[in-house]
């Protein structure tokens, strides 16, 4: 349980909404808080520094945000922060300091930390963003599972109950995610975490990860020294890979 904590996956520092997660162990635990926080928080930003424009939307003077782009609030964009054309932001959102929201990119319920990018074609919804991280263009949160039942996060093939019905994907700090990527309601990626273009991803990822060709990840964990892949093959066969002895079994 300890990897799927906030301490685990985030620093703190590296966003505005460091105080939202006083007292929580979780990520998914911030979500249903964000919205009155970004009210709260508003606030009291430096007027000198942040311009609130329209209901409870502030955006950092430094800001850059083509007039195309749509947003709702709660919302906050921090300094020097990029919202490109045809973004479309349907609130409850924080965008961090230099972070990037691309073309035809929607953003809600979620939280970017510092310097993230997600520029190209993306879908975040009720996720949260570790610094740095990216994802590559077409990549998209799945953030309700087909049957509207609360999500569970896959943890060491076991099943931990999140409470909520809404959650994308929580991205520990520099992440990468390749392109057309589908992060399914509950994937937890840890920090430093790379993720193959074309990746089915669901449960705890915590390690460098790299795909067999046509396969879909669905698990990743560290047990006894040793990485584990838990993929699926294209006819849907579950397969284990040990990364640790280059073995399959």
């Amino acid at each position: 349980m300890e990897r799927l904590t906030i301490k685990k996956l985030y620093n703190l520092d590296e966003t505005i909404a460091k105080d939202l997660f006083d007292g929580l162990t979780y990520p998914w635990e911030a979500l249903p808080l964000i919205g009155d926080f970004i009210i709260k928080l508003g606030n009291t930003l430096d007027p000198d520094i942040y311009e609130k424009k329209g209901d409870n939307i502030w955006i950092a003077k430094s800001a850059k945000v083509f007039d195309s782009a749509y947003l709702n609030g709660p919302l906050i964009i921090d300094e020097d922060a990029e919202v490109r054309q045809c973004a479309f932001i349907r609130g409850n959102a924080i965008v961090g300091k230099g972070a990037t929201v691309g073309n035809s990119t929607e953003l809600k319920n979620a939280i970017l930390f510092n310097g993230v990018q997600v520029p190209h074609f993306n879908y975040i919804g009720d996720s949260i963003l570790g610094h740095m991280s990216h994802t590559g263009a077409g990549s998209i949160t799945s953030n309700l599972k087909s049957d509207k039942t609360l999500v569970t996060v896959l943890l060491d093939g076991k099943k931990v109950e999140t409470g909520v019905k809404k959650f994308g994907a929580m991205l520990g700090d520099h992440v990468e995610v390749g392109c057309n990527s589908v992060l399914n309601p509950g994937t937890v990626i840890g920090k430093n975490t790379n993720v193959y273009p074309l990746s089915f991803s669901v449960g705890l990822i915590t390690v460098s990860t790299y795909l067999c060709p046509n396969a879909s990840i669905v698990s990743v964990y560290d047990s006894s020294h040793s990485v584990h892949i838990y993929f699926l093959t294209p006819n849907f066969e579950a397969s284990i890979l040990n990364v640790g002895s280059l073995e399959t079994r």
